[in-house]
Protein backbone atom coordinates (compact mmCIF):
# COMPACT_ATOMS: atom_id res chain seq x y z
CA UNK A 1 0.00 0.00 0.00
CA UNK A 2 3.23 2.40 0.75
CA UNK A 3 4.36 1.74 -2.09
CA UNK A 4 1.09 2.57 -4.25
CA UNK A 5 1.25 5.86 -2.42
CA UNK A 6 4.69 6.93 -3.36
CA UNK A 7 4.14 5.84 -6.87
CA UNK A 8 0.99 8.17 -6.80
CA UNK A 9 3.23 11.00 -5.46
CA UNK A 10 5.29 10.77 -7.91
CA UNK A 11 2.99 10.30 -11.07
CA UNK A 12 0.89 12.64 -9.84
CA UNK A 13 3.78 15.36 -8.34
CA UNK A 14 2.54 18.78 -8.59
CA UNK A 15 5.01 20.70 -11.16
CA UNK A 16 5.42 24.29 -12.35
CA UNK A 17 3.04 24.77 -15.51
CA UNK A 18 5.85 27.16 -16.90
CA UNK A 19 8.44 24.48 -17.39
CA UNK A 20 9.64 23.95 -20.84
CA UNK A 21 10.98 21.73 -22.98
CA UNK A 22 14.48 22.06 -21.09
CA UNK A 23 13.37 20.15 -18.13
CA UNK A 24 12.86 17.07 -20.45
CA UNK A 25 16.88 16.43 -19.80
CA UNK A 26 16.30 14.37 -16.33
CA UNK A 27 13.85 11.61 -18.12
CA UNK A 28 15.62 11.55 -21.52
CA UNK A 29 18.86 10.52 -19.29
CA UNK A 30 16.79 8.31 -17.23
CA UNK A 31 16.09 6.26 -20.75
CA UNK A 32 19.41 6.54 -21.42
CA UNK A 33 21.18 5.27 -18.13
CA UNK A 34 18.47 2.33 -18.54
CA UNK A 35 19.43 1.56 -22.55
CA UNK A 36 23.37 1.69 -21.29
CA UNK A 37 22.56 -0.62 -18.48
CA UNK A 38 20.68 -3.16 -21.34
CA UNK A 39 23.00 -3.13 -24.13
CA UNK A 40 25.87 -3.23 -21.80
CA UNK A 41 24.48 -6.24 -20.33
CA UNK A 42 23.92 -8.06 -23.15
CA UNK A 43 27.12 -6.89 -24.83
CA UNK A 44 29.08 -8.38 -21.49
CA UNK A 45 27.36 -11.93 -22.35
CA UNK A 46 30.05 -12.07 -25.40
CA UNK A 47 33.15 -9.74 -24.01
CA UNK A 48 35.95 -11.37 -23.14
CA UNK A 49 38.35 -9.19 -21.16
CA UNK A 50 41.10 -11.61 -21.99
CA UNK A 51 44.19 -9.28 -23.70
CA UNK A 52 44.72 -11.80 -26.31
CA UNK A 53 41.22 -12.16 -27.63
CA UNK A 54 38.84 -8.69 -26.47
CA UNK A 55 40.36 -7.31 -29.97
CA UNK A 56 38.59 -10.03 -31.72
CA UNK A 57 35.31 -10.13 -28.85
CA UNK A 58 34.46 -6.91 -30.38
CA UNK A 59 34.73 -8.09 -33.94
CA UNK A 60 32.59 -11.28 -33.01
CA UNK A 61 30.20 -8.78 -31.42
CA UNK A 62 29.55 -6.91 -34.54
CA UNK A 63 29.45 -9.51 -37.05
CA UNK A 64 28.49 -12.96 -35.97
CA UNK A 65 25.92 -12.38 -33.21
CA UNK A 66 22.64 -11.74 -33.84
CA UNK A 67 22.37 -7.96 -33.78
CA UNK A 68 25.15 -7.78 -32.04
CA UNK A 69 26.36 -4.65 -34.39
CA UNK A 70 23.23 -2.53 -33.42
CA UNK A 71 23.76 -3.23 -29.62
CA UNK A 72 27.76 -2.01 -29.80
CA UNK A 73 26.91 0.77 -31.65
CA UNK A 74 23.56 1.56 -29.58
CA UNK A 75 25.75 1.76 -25.97
CA UNK A 76 28.68 3.47 -27.74
CA UNK A 77 26.60 6.58 -29.35
CA UNK A 78 24.29 5.99 -26.10
CA UNK A 79 27.13 7.20 -24.23
CA UNK A 80 27.61 10.03 -26.31
CA UNK A 81 24.08 10.99 -26.09
CA UNK A 82 24.02 10.58 -22.47
CA UNK A 83 27.18 13.12 -22.17
CA UNK A 84 25.13 15.56 -24.72
CA UNK A 85 22.07 15.57 -22.77
CA UNK A 86 23.66 15.68 -19.54
CA UNK A 87 25.16 18.75 -20.24
CA UNK A 88 22.37 20.11 -21.52
CA UNK A 89 21.19 19.40 -17.94
CA UNK A 90 23.84 20.85 -16.22
CA UNK A 91 23.45 24.05 -18.28
CA UNK A 92 19.61 24.72 -17.31
CA UNK A 93 20.96 24.24 -14.14
CA UNK A 94 23.14 26.65 -14.24
CA UNK A 95 21.03 28.84 -16.47
CA UNK A 96 18.12 29.16 -13.84
CA UNK A 97 20.11 28.82 -10.74
CA UNK A 98 19.07 25.88 -9.60
CA UNK A 99 22.23 24.88 -7.24
CA UNK A 100 20.76 27.54 -5.22
CA UNK A 101 16.93 26.63 -4.44
CA UNK A 102 18.01 22.67 -4.91
CA UNK A 103 21.41 22.32 -3.30
CA UNK A 104 20.95 19.32 -2.43
CA UNK A 105 19.61 17.48 -5.78
CA UNK A 106 22.44 19.64 -7.69
CA UNK A 107 25.43 18.32 -5.12
CA UNK A 108 23.83 14.75 -6.08
CA UNK A 109 23.92 15.59 -10.05
CA UNK A 110 27.34 16.48 -9.67
CA UNK A 111 28.31 13.03 -8.18
CA UNK A 112 26.52 11.69 -10.76
CA UNK A 113 28.29 13.21 -13.52
CA UNK A 114 31.31 12.32 -11.89
CA UNK A 115 30.79 8.77 -11.90
CA UNK A 116 29.72 9.04 -15.36
CA UNK A 117 32.57 10.16 -16.30
CA UNK A 118 34.79 7.37 -14.54
CA UNK A 119 32.55 4.86 -16.24
CA UNK A 120 32.79 6.18 -19.51
CA UNK A 121 36.29 6.08 -19.45
CA UNK A 122 36.13 2.80 -18.18
CA UNK A 123 34.50 1.69 -20.89
CA UNK A 124 36.32 3.07 -23.75
CA UNK A 125 39.76 1.42 -22.51
CA UNK A 126 37.51 -2.13 -23.15
CA UNK A 127 38.03 -2.26 -26.88
CA UNK A 128 41.34 -2.49 -26.31
CA UNK A 129 41.95 -0.81 -29.62
CA UNK A 130 44.85 1.36 -30.01
CA UNK A 131 43.59 4.90 -28.59
CA UNK A 132 41.91 2.87 -26.15
CA UNK A 133 45.83 1.65 -24.95
CA UNK A 134 47.24 4.74 -25.07
CA UNK A 135 44.06 6.82 -23.78
CA UNK A 136 44.03 4.53 -20.52
CA UNK A 137 48.02 5.12 -20.33
CA UNK A 138 48.11 8.54 -20.66
CA UNK A 139 44.81 9.06 -18.37
CA UNK A 140 46.45 6.93 -15.43
CA UNK A 141 49.80 7.95 -16.19
CA UNK A 142 48.69 11.35 -14.86
CA UNK A 143 48.21 10.19 -10.96
CA UNK A 144 52.15 9.96 -10.57
CA UNK A 145 51.68 13.32 -10.60
CA UNK A 146 50.51 13.11 -6.70
CA UNK A 147 53.53 14.25 -4.40
CA UNK A 148 55.24 11.06 -3.23
CA UNK A 149 52.73 8.25 -3.70
CA UNK A 150 52.79 9.40 -7.42
CA UNK A 151 54.13 5.78 -8.90
CA UNK A 152 52.74 3.55 -6.47
CA UNK A 153 49.41 4.43 -7.10
CA UNK A 154 49.52 4.18 -10.74
CA UNK A 155 50.90 0.82 -10.26
CA UNK A 156 47.92 -0.29 -7.89
CA UNK A 157 45.63 0.80 -10.71
CA UNK A 158 47.19 -0.63 -13.02
CA UNK A 159 47.60 -3.69 -10.89
CA UNK A 160 50.96 -4.28 -12.78
CA UNK A 161 54.04 -2.24 -14.20
CA UNK A 162 51.71 -1.07 -17.41
CA UNK A 163 48.90 -1.18 -18.50
CA UNK A 164 48.12 -4.91 -19.37
CA UNK A 165 45.69 -7.80 -18.59
CA UNK A 166 44.94 -6.97 -14.72
CA UNK A 167 44.17 -3.15 -16.00
CA UNK A 168 41.59 -4.50 -18.44
CA UNK A 169 40.04 -7.37 -16.01
CA UNK A 170 39.73 -4.82 -13.36
CA UNK A 171 37.99 -2.41 -15.69
CA UNK A 172 35.61 -4.48 -16.90
CA UNK A 173 34.61 -5.32 -13.16
CA UNK A 174 34.28 -1.81 -12.43
CA UNK A 175 32.69 -0.63 -15.67
CA UNK A 176 29.97 -3.33 -15.16
CA UNK A 177 29.06 -2.27 -11.51
CA UNK A 178 29.23 1.39 -11.42
CA UNK A 179 26.26 2.01 -14.14
CA UNK A 180 23.98 0.33 -11.06
CA UNK A 181 25.79 2.79 -8.65
CA UNK A 182 24.35 5.62 -10.87
CA UNK A 183 21.19 4.25 -11.02
CA UNK A 184 21.07 4.45 -7.23
CA UNK A 185 22.48 7.78 -7.43
CA UNK A 186 19.69 9.44 -9.73
CA UNK A 187 16.96 7.42 -6.95
CA UNK A 188 18.99 9.92 -4.67
CA UNK A 189 18.54 12.49 -6.82
CA UNK A 190 14.59 12.06 -7.65
CA UNK A 191 14.38 11.83 -4.13
CA UNK A 192 15.50 15.36 -2.97
CA UNK A 193 14.31 16.49 -6.33
CA UNK A 194 10.71 15.34 -5.50
CA UNK A 195 11.08 16.51 -1.87
CA UNK A 196 10.98 20.17 -2.90
CA UNK A 197 9.73 20.03 -6.12
CA UNK A 198 10.71 20.91 -9.26
CA UNK A 199 11.88 24.99 -10.20
CA UNK A 200 10.22 27.02 -12.84
CA UNK A 201 12.25 29.56 -15.53
CA UNK A 202 11.71 32.20 -12.30
CA UNK A 203 13.66 29.58 -10.84
CA UNK A 204 11.63 29.50 -7.13
CA UNK A 205 9.55 27.15 -5.65
CA UNK A 206 6.30 28.66 -5.84
CA UNK A 207 3.94 26.04 -5.20
CA UNK A 208 0.98 28.41 -7.18
CA UNK A 209 0.11 27.71 -10.33
CA UNK A 210 1.34 24.17 -10.39
CA UNK A 211 -0.37 21.11 -12.08
CA UNK A 212 0.05 17.27 -11.37
CA UNK A 213 2.74 15.68 -13.61
CA UNK A 214 0.58 13.15 -14.91
CA UNK A 215 -0.69 13.84 -18.22
CA UNK A 216 0.66 17.22 -19.06
CA UNK A 217 4.25 15.92 -18.94
CA UNK A 218 3.98 12.93 -19.24
CA UNK A 219 3.29 13.21 -22.51
CA UNK A 220 5.72 15.83 -23.57
CA UNK A 221 8.43 13.59 -21.91
CA UNK A 222 6.85 10.74 -24.73
CA UNK A 223 7.22 13.63 -27.20
CA UNK A 224 11.23 13.54 -26.17
CA UNK A 225 11.46 10.09 -25.81
CA UNK A 226 10.34 9.92 -29.62
CA UNK A 227 13.19 12.53 -30.69
CA UNK A 228 15.73 10.91 -28.71
CA UNK A 229 15.38 7.79 -30.34
CA UNK A 230 14.82 9.11 -34.09
CA UNK A 231 18.63 11.07 -33.22
CA UNK A 232 19.95 7.78 -32.16
CA UNK A 233 18.26 5.45 -34.37
CA UNK A 234 19.58 7.66 -37.68
CA UNK A 235 22.96 8.03 -35.94
CA UNK A 236 23.39 4.27 -35.37
CA UNK A 237 22.17 3.18 -38.91
CA UNK A 238 23.77 6.20 -40.94
CA UNK A 239 26.56 7.61 -38.96
CA UNK A 240 27.40 4.47 -36.43
CA UNK A 241 31.28 5.80 -36.47
CA UNK A 242 31.27 9.61 -36.86
CA UNK A 243 32.18 9.82 -33.07
CA UNK A 244 34.44 6.73 -32.76
CA UNK A 245 38.45 7.37 -33.58
CA UNK A 246 40.05 5.77 -36.13
CA UNK A 247 42.92 4.32 -34.29
CA UNK A 248 40.55 2.41 -32.23
CA UNK A 249 39.81 -0.07 -35.17
CA UNK A 250 43.44 -1.37 -35.06
CA UNK A 251 44.37 -3.37 -32.11
CA UNK A 252 46.34 -2.38 -28.97
CA UNK A 253 50.23 -1.90 -29.95
CA UNK A 254 52.60 -0.90 -26.79
CA UNK A 255 55.10 -0.24 -29.70
CA UNK A 256 53.45 2.27 -32.05
CA UNK A 257 52.25 5.65 -30.50
CA UNK A 258 49.51 7.44 -32.37
CA UNK A 259 50.29 10.36 -33.22
CA UNK A 260 47.73 12.25 -31.78
CA UNK A 261 45.92 10.72 -28.53
CA UNK A 262 42.75 12.63 -27.72
CA UNK A 263 39.59 11.03 -25.21
CA UNK A 264 36.39 10.61 -26.31
CA UNK A 265 34.58 14.12 -27.53
CA UNK A 266 32.67 14.66 -24.21
CA UNK A 267 36.13 14.99 -22.03
CA UNK A 268 37.95 17.20 -24.42
CA UNK A 269 36.97 20.64 -22.65
CA UNK A 270 38.94 18.64 -19.39
CA UNK A 271 41.92 17.44 -22.38
CA UNK A 272 42.11 20.78 -23.36
CA UNK A 273 42.11 22.71 -19.62
CA UNK A 274 44.18 20.05 -18.60
CA UNK A 275 47.29 20.70 -21.44
CA UNK A 276 47.23 24.30 -21.29
CA UNK A 277 49.16 23.84 -18.08
CA UNK A 278 52.58 23.53 -18.41
CA UNK A 279 52.97 21.45 -14.93
CA UNK A 280 51.93 17.99 -14.44
CA UNK A 281 50.39 18.61 -11.42
CA UNK A 282 49.23 22.03 -12.01
CA UNK A 283 47.40 20.11 -14.39
CA UNK A 284 45.93 17.55 -12.87
CA UNK A 285 44.54 19.59 -9.98
CA UNK A 286 42.70 22.81 -12.77
CA UNK A 287 41.77 19.29 -14.65
CA UNK A 288 39.67 18.02 -11.45
CA UNK A 289 38.07 21.31 -10.69
CA UNK A 290 36.79 22.04 -14.09
CA UNK A 291 34.49 19.47 -12.70
CA UNK A 292 34.63 20.07 -9.12
CA UNK A 293 33.79 23.67 -9.05
CA UNK A 294 30.12 22.68 -9.63
CA UNK A 295 30.16 21.93 -6.25
CA UNK A 296 30.79 25.05 -5.05
CA UNK A 297 28.09 26.95 -6.69
CA UNK A 298 25.46 25.69 -3.92
CA UNK A 299 27.78 26.23 -0.87
CA UNK A 300 27.97 30.12 -1.55
CA UNK A 301 26.46 32.16 1.29
CA UNK A 302 24.57 34.15 -0.73
CA UNK A 303 21.50 32.42 -1.15
CA UNK A 304 19.90 35.52 -3.33
CA UNK A 305 18.85 33.98 -6.74
CA UNK A 306 18.03 36.62 -9.34
CA UNK A 307 15.81 35.33 -12.45
CA UNK A 308 18.17 35.02 -15.36
CA UNK A 309 14.85 35.67 -17.48
CA UNK A 310 15.07 39.22 -16.36
CA UNK A 311 18.31 39.94 -16.05
CA UNK A 312 20.63 40.44 -19.34
CA UNK A 313 24.06 40.60 -17.95
CA UNK A 314 24.06 36.53 -15.72
CA UNK A 315 22.56 35.59 -19.64
CA UNK A 316 25.57 37.27 -21.04
CA UNK A 317 27.38 35.51 -18.85
CA UNK A 318 25.93 32.39 -18.80
CA UNK A 319 26.63 31.96 -22.95
CA UNK A 320 30.23 33.03 -22.89
CA UNK A 321 30.60 30.41 -20.48
CA UNK A 322 28.92 27.81 -22.83
CA UNK A 323 30.86 29.28 -25.68
CA UNK A 324 34.08 28.75 -23.93
CA UNK A 325 33.12 25.39 -23.25
CA UNK A 326 32.46 24.09 -26.82
CA UNK A 327 36.07 26.56 -27.71
CA UNK A 328 37.54 24.45 -24.87
CA UNK A 329 36.14 21.58 -26.16
CA UNK A 330 37.66 22.23 -30.13
CA UNK A 331 40.79 22.99 -28.68
CA UNK A 332 41.16 19.38 -26.79
CA UNK A 333 40.88 17.84 -30.44
CA UNK A 334 43.41 20.03 -32.36
CA UNK A 335 47.27 18.91 -31.78
CA UNK A 336 49.33 20.09 -29.56
CA UNK A 337 51.26 22.81 -31.39
CA UNK A 338 50.20 27.02 -31.93
CA UNK A 339 48.32 28.98 -31.89
CA UNK A 340 46.05 26.22 -30.53
CA UNK A 341 48.32 25.97 -27.17
CA UNK A 342 48.33 29.45 -26.38
CA UNK A 343 44.83 29.77 -27.16
CA UNK A 344 43.96 27.18 -24.32
CA UNK A 345 45.57 29.32 -21.89
CA UNK A 346 43.25 32.32 -21.71
CA UNK A 347 40.15 29.96 -22.12
CA UNK A 348 41.09 28.22 -19.34
CA UNK A 349 41.47 31.14 -17.52
CA UNK A 350 38.16 32.68 -18.38
CA UNK A 351 36.18 29.07 -17.69
CA UNK A 352 37.16 29.66 -14.00
CA UNK A 353 37.04 33.07 -13.54
CA UNK A 354 33.50 32.77 -15.18
CA UNK A 355 32.48 29.91 -12.87
CA UNK A 356 33.42 32.89 -9.74
CA UNK A 357 31.31 35.75 -11.48
CA UNK A 358 28.58 32.72 -11.72
CA UNK A 359 28.87 32.79 -7.91
CA UNK A 360 29.18 36.02 -6.87
CA UNK A 361 26.71 37.68 -9.23
CA UNK A 362 23.65 37.27 -6.97
CA UNK A 363 24.97 39.39 -3.75
CA UNK A 364 26.69 41.82 -6.51
CA UNK A 365 23.32 42.74 -8.29
CA UNK A 366 21.59 42.30 -4.99
CA UNK A 367 23.92 45.36 -4.00
CA UNK A 368 24.05 46.91 -7.68
CA UNK A 369 19.75 47.04 -7.19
Amino acid sequence: MLDLLKVRETVFLPSPISISIWWNGGSILGVLLGMQILTGLFLSMHYTSDISNTFYSIIHIMRDVPFGWIFRYLHANGASFFFLFMYFHVGRGLYYQSYLTQSRTWIVGVIILLVSMGTAFLGYVLPWGQMSFWGATVITNLMSAIPYLGPSVVEWVWGSFSVGQPTLTRFFSLHFILPFMILALSMVHLFFLHEKGSTNPLGDLNHSGKIPFHPYFTWKDFVGFMILFMMIFFTVFFFPNALSDPENFSLANFKVTPIHIQPEWYFLFAYAILRSIPSKLGGVIALIMSIIVLFFLPLTFFKYSVPSSFCLVYQILFWVLVSDFIILTWLGACPIEEPYMSLAVPCTTLYFILFIFLMMFPIMWKKLM
